[in-house]
């Protein structure tokens, strides 16, 4: 029998990684017996990294194999002008084509020309400026690129990137030998890197990229911290091709590539419930900035993958953003989704395929996600053809919670919700302008900014941050039912608090 308890925070020294995961775990003693053990509340992480998605940027859906030292300082730096550092985009992450081949010893070498000052230099200047440095490689025996790949030199290839201070790996799946087929075969794969990255002592996340074969979302969460779930996206809203042959990940034998916003996120229902805290299903980069969608598209895109809990990485050119796309990454309400320390991934409550467009494609949905704090955050997506006029009924917002065999009916169900629009402080045209020509003026802790450097989005969720809530544009009764005219090939983001949550204590403007 215990004698008495408590919860006490686990002091950094005890840590996997130091102050890392800090924050989130605890150590329960037991007082009878005199041992800790430690818990980490709803999370999977293998190493203790990762308890909300990774943020940053990556250079190759812009930039291809066309990459050095000169684009990733020169990134970095526009991002800490424009204010993305600070908004939680810190990892800069080196793709594909930076080696020249292994040296006699069996390292691999930087290509000098690319990286002259040697890519422990660049990292250590890419940590100077507020960021992380992520690598690439591929467990195969070349890269996608068909640059030398890791396989069989795994142990060397992160024991180099722990030297040069990598503090994220990007993992591909080309030229794997076929070492792959069986959720087996590819677990033993990938595992021998998560093995090697271990070794090394240096908290390295770990994001596999073998772009959904053999189910990763099954089996990856014991030893990575991201997986792909699908093919290769591209800067498509809809279109089908016929490179990306599977529309259900579930039964997918080839993921394929050429995949568009749409169809990756249709993959998802699935698998939602595979997210969770320290492994997120990877929807692959964002493509916001490289010019194939409509800025309402590019709000879907970018909300979807936040509602997703996906990894959110820049992959565009960020000194050639317009101000319409800085504003899009710059949402503080809509990064909160994808930063909430439920770590969880939307429901789709309700799907309707209605008015195709010209691609063929036309439909409308209901995505709901129960978040930390107790609120609920849902999207009403329109990817038809025309302006709707879209419903969401209580019993559709709560479906789960009212048929989870509860004698009574739920309390969310009796409850009234006031509603906040997340996209109605969208930052203007104008004030992201002003960013990025240097000329601002606004004051960081305004409705439209929000500096997650000095305050994390855990804590300004806990204080009610403005910025984090958007704009109150109704409530929702008992029984009732709420609606919103959502344009073609656009989504409204919700959240939803109850008018009796403790949580309207205390707001503030941070």
């Amino acid at each position: 029998m215990v004698a008495s308890s408590f919860w006490q925070p686990l002091t950094a020294a005890a840590c996997l990684f130091g102050a890392t995961t800090a924050y989130r775990q605890r150590r329960y003693i037991d007082n009878s017996s005199g041992t800790p053990e430690v818990i980490i509340p709803g999370a999977s992480s293998y190493n203790g990294l990762n308890l909300v998605p990774q943020m940053g940027w990556d250079n190759w859906n812009a930039f291809g194999c066309d990459v050095n030292e000169s684009l990733l300082l020169n990134t970095a730096q526009k991002m800490a002008d424009y204010g993305l550092r600070d908004l939680g985009y810190n990892y800069i992450v080196l793709d594909d084509c930076w080696s020249i081949g292994r040296n006699s010893s069996g390292y691999l070498v930087e290509n000098h020309v690319k990286f002259p000052s040697g890519m422990k230099e660049v990292a250590d200047r890419i940590h100077g400026l507020g960021f992380k440095f992520g690598m690439y490689s591929s467990a195969g025996i070349m890269t996608c690129g068909r640059y030398p790949g890791s396989l069989g030199f795994e142990q060397k290839d992160a024991d180099l990137w722990a030297s040069w201070g990598v503090d994220y790996l990007k993992y591909d799946n080309c030229f794997n030998q076929g070492q792959s087929g069986t959720p087996k075969l590819s677990f033993d794969r990938y595992n021998v890197m998560s093995q090697a990255l271990n070794e090394t002592g240096r908290p390295i996340v770990y994001a596999m990229c073998n772009w959904g074969n053999d189910d990763p979302y099954d089996w990856a969460y014991g030893i990575a911290n991201s997986g792909r779930m699908s093919g290769d996206i591209y800067d498509s809203f809809n279109r089908p091709d016929s490179r990306c042959p599977c529309t259900e990940a579930v039964g997918c034998p080839w993921p394929g590539f050429h995949c568009s916003v749409m169809n990756i996120l249709n993959k998802m229902p699935a698998i939602q419930s595979r997210t969770m805290s320290g492994y997120f299903n990877d929807m692959d980069m964002l493509e916001v900035g490289n010019g194939g969608q409509s800025d309402s598209e590019y709000v879907v895109h970018f909300s979807m993958w936040a509602m997703m809990s996906s990894p959110l990485l820049i992959g565009t050119n960020i000194p050639t953003l317009s101000p319409a796309n800085l504003a899009i990454y710059s949402n503080p309400a809509i990064i909160a989704l994808n930063q909430d320390p439920s770590a969880g991934a939307a429901i789709r409550k309700w799907r309707y395929f209605v008015d195709p467009d010209e691609n063929g494609e036309g439909e409308i949905s209901l995505w709901t996600r129960t978040l930390d704090n107790g609120d609920t955050v849902m999207a009403l997506l329109n990817a038809a053809n025309s302006t709707m006029m879209m419903n969401a009924t209580m019993n559709d917002i709560f479906l789960d919670q009212r048929t989870a065999g509860a004698y009574q009916e739920p309390e969310e169900l009796r409850q009234t919700w006031d509603v906040y629009d997340l996209w109605a402080n969208r930052m203007s045209e104008a004030e992201a302008g002003s960013l990025i020509n240097g000329t601002s003026t606004v004051s960081p802790n305004s409705t439209t900014r929000y500096n997650a450097t000095a305050t994390s989005y855990e804590e300004g969720l806990e204080n009610n941050a403005t910025a984090l809530m958007g704009v109150h544009v109704g409530s929702i009764a008992p029984s009732g039912t709420f609606s919103a005219e959502i344009a073609r090939h656009s989504v409204g983001v919700y959240r939803l608090r109850a008018q009796s949550s403790s949580s309207l204590r205390k707001r503030d403007e941070l």
